[in-house]
């Protein structure tokens, strides 16, 4: 019998999370303040709390995991690395694929892995409230779930065409007992200016950090909570490829390409950084392999968005960081894959893409649900839309290998279940979905008004 799972003890829950920056062939830029002078760590210190920030600026190469966190990431984790057999079949392909399910966590999704420690040190720190951005709500509702766990109220700004799209999404949330508002809301200046230039407006991840950022630097007693994009949330999520590179040395292979859904960068680099660090140490199995990050083409920042300095968020409220970004106040279509849809990328993802240890690709909406749908008839896991990203690329590159008869190892990240996204898979029965190739006129419009520094 062919292994379809291959597991890990609780025991080998990793105990440090890896810090790409200690491999880096450049220092990282850094965030600057809007007289163009780099940002202090105190200058942050009005939303975030002492030791998130330590990690930020950390270039340390393993950051402990306190104890009380891999207690409760022993909840779900490890997280299973699986074969998939029966689409390898399907697909008729000599590749062997495999994937790192992180849809097993009690938000369905690699959310948590950040979540958990967040909460932890902010209550820790003396935090007494947490406020967040979500897009698709895979982050809101984790943060939701991690702040149930240390006695910590959340308030969630959710980017409001997915707070139509997903109302489950909203359910899980107020079922761990956050507050959740469809962004833009009248609660903030950032809300209210959104609103009275377009009353309709869809909403943004951009925004919506706006709104959860401003509130959170009002109150000395709340802090701000992040799902993706800054160093210290994509350290969290290296707990996916430490524990991938143990499971695949139990069966003794070794990925020659890894795919991820991209967005702001969070899962991407939480299962490609750790195998960069092979990498960086000269191991000869790391030579050759390739980190492919999978992006929408309705939002292609990797692929087709500058590399410059721009805020995070829409309304200027955060350090300007040097990213690949489409402009702060790039407004995008409401797609389905709503954590997808951010305007930026993680700066350190940024700087290693940018410096060609990363690849990226785009990919359009229809042919994503095609794949999601195609992998959940031969594996029987219903994938979210972000992780259709992914998978869409896998099965491409199974598909070439078909033609070059290369018996490749692929190995992508799915990243969460699609439960509570069925609307979406409806909308595409139902020919309804369309593919978007966002324009590249409006790109180099929202370019224009990029903050100038230097």
């Amino acid at each position: 019998m062919t292994p379809l799972r291959i597991n890990l003890e609780q025991e080998e829950i990793p105990t440090h999370w890896y810090n790409v920056v200690a491999d880096m062939p450049n220092p990282p830029a850094p965030p600057l303040g809007p007289d163009g002078k780099p940002v202090p760590p105190e200058a942050m210190g009005a939303i975030f709390p002492d030791p998130i920030l330590e990690q930020e600026m950390s270039a340390e190469r393993w950051i402990p995991i306190p104890e009380e966190v891999r207690q409760i990431y022993a909840q779900w984790r490890p997280a299973p690395l699986c074969r998939a057999l029966r689409l390898e079949e399907a697909l008729g392909t000599p590749a062997k694929i495999f994937f790192k399910y992180e849809g097993v966590s009690p938000a369905g999704s690699h959310k948590p892995n950040s979540a958990v420690p967040q909460a932890y040190f902010n209550k820790l720190a003396g935090t007494k409230k947490l406020t967040t951005e979500t897009g698709a709500g895979q982050w809101g509702s984790s943060i939701a779930y991690a702040g149930q766990m240390f006695g910590l109220p959340v308030r969630v700004f959710m980017v409001n065409v997915s707070y139509q799209q997903k109302p489950f999404r909203r359910s899980m949330m107020q079922t761990w007992g956050a507050e959740v508002f469809a962004s833009p809301t009248n609660l903030t200046n950032a809300g209210r200016a959104a609103l009275a230039a377009d009353p309709d407006c869809q909403g943004s991840l951009g925004l919506a950090i706006s709104e959860a950022v401003e509130e959170a630097a009002a109150d000395p007693n709340t802090c701000y909570t992040l799902g993706s994009v800054l160093n210290h949330v994509l350290l969290h999520q290296t707990v996916i490829g430490l524990e991938a590179k143990k499971q695949f040395a139990k069966i003794s292979l070794y990925p020659d390409v890894i795919f991820g859904p991209c967005g702001g960068g969070s899962s991407f680099g939480g299962i490609a950084f750790p195998f960069l660090a092979d990498k960086a140490a000269g191991d000869p199995r790391a030579r050759n392999l390739r980190c492919v990050a999978v992006e929408p083409t309705s939002c292609p920042t990797l692929t087709k968005g500058a590399y410059t300095y721009d805020y995070g968020d829409a309304s200027g409220y955060t350090p300007i960081m040097k990213m690949y970004t489409l402009g702060h106040d790039f407004m995008p279509p409401g797609i389905h894959a709503g954590g997808l849809r951010y305007h930026g990328a993680s700066p350190l993802l940024s700087q290693l893409f940018h410096e060609k240890l990363l690849e990226a690709v785009a990919v359009p909406q229809v042919g994503t649900f095609e794949a999601g749908v195609q992998f959940a008839r031969a594996e029987g896991i219903i994938p979210a839309p972000e992780s259709c990203h992914g998978i869409r690329a896998a099965i491409d590159e199974a598909l070439r290998c078909k033609a070059t008869g290369e018996a490749r190892t692929i190995l992508f990240c799915l990243t969460g279940h699609g439960h509570f996204d069925m609307a979406s898979y409806d909308k595409y029965f139902a020919g309804k979905l369309e593919d978007y190739e966002y324009p590249a006129e409006a790109i180099v419009e929202s370019l224009k008004h990029l903050p100038q520094v230097g």
